[in-house]
């Protein structure tokens, strides 16, 4: 863990977050600023800055889980795909590895990597959640 960090914090239950899942290796929340709602970060429990940096035996719980996350946001959501993400070092805004997974629907206005963000309304980030959290149990 890192004091400094904001995901490790996370991590920690030190700071508060909409987590969708949790496993020994891995804790997945909702972006607060998220591209589309559904909007997920992975990261892993263990401070690692970047992808290089990721012990080897990470690959798979975190990989795996960023899988399960995809499936859950197709079936939970009725989003037609997702776009799986990860940036090292630039434009990583925190220096926590994470992988983003963005619900996708045809349409939807994202171009490339143009990420415009959106804002949950009050009580809406949980109830995405639990949606994510129940396709996640099936």
């Amino acid at each position: 863990m890192n004091a400094d960090c904001l995901f490790c914090g996370i991590v920690a239950g030190d700071v508060p977050a909409t987590v969708v899942i949790e496993t020994d290796d891995v804790v997945g929340f909702l972006d607060v600023r998220p591209v589309f709602k559904g909007h997920t970060l992975l990261v892993p429990r263990e401070h690692v800055v970047t992808l290089p940096d990721l012990p080897e035996p990470l690959i798979v719980p975190l990989f795996g889980t960023a899988q399960r996350v995809a499936d859950a946001i197709t079936s939970g959501l009725g989003a037609q795909g997702t776009f799986v993400a990860m940036n090292n070092v630039v434009s990583q805004s925190v220096a926590h590895l994470h992988v983003h997974v963005v619900p996708r629907t045809k349409g939807d206005g994202l171009r490339g990597f143009f990420w415009p963000r959106t804002k949950y309304a009050d009580g809406e980030a949980e109830e995405y959640a639990e949606r994510i959290r129940a396709a996640l149990e099936d």
